[in-house]
């Protein structure tokens, strides 16, 4: 089911996906996230950045980067870990879940730039694994970051570029939202060093309202399953007014995080900011955030962090991609051709999902 990874070229190319299963009725599964897509010839997962030719899955997505920028391991937030290094967050485009107030919709969701790849039209930039590494070493930075759209959809460049950040003294963090298998957890948790996952809510309806398959004891036991493996886990959660702010839940979460990563595990509350699909609700009072942090602290908590000024790591505001690399911006935005041109809209299944949730 595991799919070898081929020497990575400067040219942009197709990757198997890391994670597949071919079936007898002629589909291809993908265990990368837990929807485990069932694809066609043509077909591409719901994350949109793995598509089935003739029979096997490919990542259109590996090396193919949105946005980078160089800050603070704080600002992932991650506070237990390395504090005071610095990290190059990089992204890529896809994401397994609909969050409605997505801030970073151009590059998690990642539609137009996906399709564009898919029909070999995008222009976006193309690093491999070891220019990267390069990339970091030249910004002088500790570690390098996977942020902005869900890293579990390019997973076979994440740890391609983990393994070789381990050779050259850089560690890793993993910004998810940890709708991830087991399966991946085991392929990345040897290199990958950090997770910082949401935990959204502790209401099954409030997680199927952005991914209709998800549930809180799938993400719960993924961040569970990362620590039991060795990755350092610190967790995060947006508050949204009239969506996610009941102070029993809230309650509840801090619980579970001292019951199940321990009194010492970091719990980060972040302010929400109104955007896209929760534009009309305002963003989280004060009280709010800090009644959830003297909750936490009554059960048990050592670490918690309020954020008033911050509520997602976003790219809105990233320098160019091409400012950090080698070349003429012209060569690094050449066109990428694909070399699947199965992709019809037949097999563009969030499109479909889009009209209903609108």
């Amino acid at each position: 089911m595991n799919k070898t990874i081929p020497t990575t070229t400067s040219e942009y190319q197709l990757q198997p996906t890391r994670l597949q299963e071919q079936l007898d009725d002629g589909t291809t599964r993908c265990h990368l996230c837990l929807w485990r897509c069932k694809l066609k010839h043509g077909q591409r997962g719901f994350c949109q950045a793995h598509v089935n030719r003739h029979g096997t899955l490919y990542n259109l997505s590996y090396g193919i980067l949105s946005a980078i920028d160089v800050g603070r391991i704080e600002d992932k937030p991650v506070r237990h870990y390395r504090p005071g290094t610095q990290v190059m967050s990089v992204g890529s485009y896809g994401c397994n879940f609909r969050c409605r107030g997505c801030h970073n919709l151009e590059i998690s969701w990642g539609v137009d730039a996906l399709d564009e790849l898919a029909r070999g039209e995008s222009k976006a930039a193309y690093v491999t694994p070891q220019a990267l590494i390069d990339v970091a070493l030249r910004q002088g930075v500790e570690g390098i970051a996977f942020t902005y759209s869900e890293p579990a959809v390019w997973l076979e460049y994440v740890i391609d570029v983990s393994k070789l950040a381990r050779e050259n003294n850089l560690y890793t963090v993993y910004v998810s939202n940890s709708f991830v298998t087991d399966e991946g957890l085991a392929e990345m948790a040897p290199w990958v060093d950090v997770l910082c996952s949401d935990i959204k809510s502790l209401d099954d309806a409030f997680y199927k309202d952005i991914c209709p398959v998800s549930n809180v004891e799938q993400v719960l036991a993924s961040i569970a399953e990362a620590q039991r493996l060795g990755m350092h886990v610190e967790t995060r959660t947006n508050i949204i007014p009239g969506k996610n702010d009941d102070p029993q839940m809230l309650r509840a979460m801090a619980d579970w995080i001292r019951q199940n990563l321990g009194a010492d595990s970091p719990w980060h509350i972040t302010r929400f900011f109104p955007a896209y699909q929760l534009s009309d609700i305002p963003m989280t009072p004060s009280e709010s955030l800090w009644q959830a942090h003297d909750m936490a602290m009554q059960a048990g908590l050592k670490h918690v962090y309020v954020y008033d000024d911050k509520g997602c790591d976003c790219a809105t505001e990233n320098r160019p991609v091409a400012d950090f690399l080698n070349g003429k911006v012209d060569d690094i935005h050449q066109v990428k051709k694909c070399a699947a041109s199965c992709c019809g809209d037949e097999g563009i299944l969030l499109k479909k999902y889009e009209a209903e949730s609108r």
